[in-house]
């Protein structure tokens, strides 16, 4: 009970760590192109607005120099005014969701701002003002951060066009037809530039809408293959964790991304007994399939020979993964032990992390290294094999684990490493085996910053004759 609720509780860490990458990630469906652009609408008015509350007071400090000093007073008040309500708009923006109200308020802004430089051509003169050309800035200062239609961006320039047009009419000055002209070409023409440039960032974010949209089905899709990867890998861990002579916990954590953390538990129908344990190198799906491939190779290997040896059994995994790697294309290799266990005594073959065993009678631990090489790199291994044999008494307790344990890194970049591992085993071993097992497990994951490997710990004790 208490392994599966540690099981349980690392699951769930798991789950949490992936969460917010799939909150990031982009949420919108095919048909809610409108609502995202909304969303993007609302937050460019925010910095739009921003900077109209910030740059319509400071050209106070040009008017200050420039314009006639019986008009600073009225200047200030225009402008005074247009920043109150700008600021207002911006708090306003701030606390109301997407939709048409941010593209009312673009106008509005539009019209206070392109409104309170109207009013200032006029008490400079009318149509023969050259102050007009702040005109270009405002057109130029709303539509150009708007990632909104060609039309919107049309209907907002007309809007302060007109307002320049209306508001010297109204004042009823005499002006030059050939200098409004020519205000209204380049007022004109800095419209079109506007509305053209709209016209092409509409269309490029509309692609980008439905290339996101594509790249998030096929990441969804991915994730769900990658979901059953993990799914075929754990459910291929043995059931019967139980073998004679020997009481036994394990365990398999796998990483957010599939792994090749291998290990199998296996008592044939003429009495051996085999535990082996392995990593294949990186990650990925071919990873997951290369340690699928070792571990059917072990099961056949051994349920079709009777008496073979570990090296035996490790030699024949190694031409099956070496011509399984090949018709990959890729470059893993896999780390590989396999023990077969004969009353007290275990005899081992093949290259991967050391065994580190307890010693009772001693009351310390050993750590035993494994000799041999990687499986998947050369066709012929034989002569790097070699079984040793180790004996074992009643009370000793056996770790394998791969180095998912060992390799766990904590915010500094500090491994947890084989030192704490011993001493975390040494300091647990009066522990029933299997919240020994959970005790190194919650060791090592408070003290990684993330699980970035599969973790793998099995736990052997030798039982009393």
């Amino acid at each position: 009970m208490q392994r599966n609720n540690i099981q349980e509780a690392m699951s769930l860490k798991m789950a949490s760590d992936k969460t917010p990458y799939r909150e990031e990630s982009f949420s919108f469906g095919a048909g809610e192109f409108g609502k995202y652009m909304d969303s993007l609408i609302h937050e460019w008015l925010k910095t739009m607005m921003t900077v109209a509350f910030t740059l319509v007071p400071l050209f106070f400090i040009l008017d200050f120099f420039t314009m006639p000093r019986e008009l600073l007073p009225r200047f200030g008040v225009y402008r005074l005014v247009a920043t109150v309500v700008l600021l207002l708009q911006y708090f306003s923006i701030r606390h109301s969701r997407p939709g048409l109200v941010s593209y009312l308020h673009a106008y509005f802004a539009s019209i206070i701002v392109g409104g309170t430089i109207a009013l200032m051509t006029v008490d400079l003169g009318g149509f023969d003002c050259r102050y007009y050309a702040g005109l270009n800035l405002v057109i130029i200062a709303v539509n150009i951060p708007m990632p909104w239609k060609a039309i919107y961006s049309t209907i907002n320039s007309i809007i302060i066009i007109s307002l320049y047009i209306l508001l010297n009419i109204i004042s009823g000055q005499t002006f030059s037809p050939s200098v409004l002209t020519n205000n209204l070409f380049f007022l004109c023409s800095t419209a079109v530039f506007a509305v053209a440039i709209n016209h092409l960032r509409y269309k490029l974010i509309e692609k980008e809408f439905y290339l996101m949209i594509k790249l998030q089905k096929a990441r969804d899709a991915l994730w769900s293959e990658m979901e059953l990867a993990k799914r075929i890998q754990t459910a291929l861990l043995p059931e019967n964790k139980r073998i004679k002579g020997f009481e036994i916990a394990a365990t398999m954590f796998p990483a957010i991304e599939v792994g090749g953390d291998y290990y199998d538990i296996i008592e044939t129908e003429s009495g051996d007994r085999w535990v082996t344990i392995g990593d294949v190198s990186g990650h990925g799906v071919d990873a997951g399939l290369i340690m699928m491939m070792a571990e059917t190779s072990i099961i056949s290997m051994v349920n079709s020979l009777n008496d073979a040896s570990p090296s035996a059994v490790i030699e024949s995994v190694n031409g099956v993964i070496r011509e399984n790697i090949s018709r990959l294309g890729s470059d893993h290799y896999m780390t590989l032990m396999a023990i077969r266990v004969n009353g007290s005594k275990m005899t081992m073959a093949g290259k991967h992390q050391d065994i580190i065993v307890y010693r009772a009678k001693q009351n310390r631990t050993e750590v035993i290294p494994t000799n041999g090489t990687w499986l998947g790199i050369s066709d012929n291994i034989g002569k790097y094999l070699e079984d040793k044999a180790v004996n074992f008494s009643a009370g000793d307790i056996i770790l394998l684990f791969t180095d998912g344990i060992t390799e766990a890194t904590n915010q500094e970049g500090e491994m947890y490493g084989q030192v704490r591992l011993e001493q975390a085993f040494n300091q647990y071993a009066d522990l029933p085996i299997g919240k020994l097992m959970n005790k190194i497990i919650r060791e090592v994951d408070s003290f990684q910053a993330e699980q970035l490997d599969d973790m793998t710990l099995i736990v052997m004790k030798k039982l009393p004759d």
